[in-house]
């Protein structure tokens, strides 16, 4: 079984003049990152593994994620991420390591919300920053196209900043 963790790039900023690949993230989305990195690790749910959009939002978020949580991972940039469908995000993931057990990708609605759909038949409202954890019925990376999963945790930031489960320092 694998676990595959989609993660949506956070909050960035929207300027007319800057190129959609270039945007960068806002104040509230770097405070954001942090706090995925930091939840994810006290969960105890870091991945092996991450991959992301090459679009500056994405990579920004998971270097923030990364060194927040001090996750003990490799990051690996893949523009295929960066605009694409649902086959395409399956595709990069397919080529993800094949001892990498918990894989993240990092990218962009609404193709994050059409792949976990796609995976496991739940609508899931994928907002900034969010984290959904689906474990698949699969051994290897390269059968994800006929892989079939269930949703074991969804987590947005605002559950550990505005909620019950405030985490110390954040």
């Amino acid at each position: 079984m694998k676990r595959l963790i989609i993660m949506r790039h956070a909050k960035s900023d929207w300027d007319a003049n800057a190129p959609d690949h270039e945007r960068p993230l806002n104040r509230r989305g770097q405070r954001s990152a942090r706090v995925m990195g930091v939840a994810l690790a006290k969960m105890g749910q870091t991945p092996q593994h991450v991959i992301t959009s090459s679009a500056v939002r994405a990579r920004t978020t998971t270097e923030i994620a990364v060194s927040a949580g001090a996750w003990d991972c490799p990051i690996e940039v893949a523009d295929g991420l960066y605009g694409t469908m649902v086959d395409g995000a399956l595709a990069v993931v397919a080529e993800a390591p094949k001892d990498v057990e918990t894989l993240m990708i990092v990218g962009h609605q609404p193709t994050w919300g059409q792949l976990a759909a796609h995976l496991t038949g739940a609508n899931v409202q994928i907002k900034t920053a969010t984290a959904v954890g689906i474990d698949l019925t699969i051994n290897h990376w390269t059968d994800i196209g006929r892989a079939r999963g269930s949703i074991v945790f969804v987590l947005h930031p605002r559950l550990f900043t505005d909620g019950s489960f405030r985490l110390p320092g954040i």
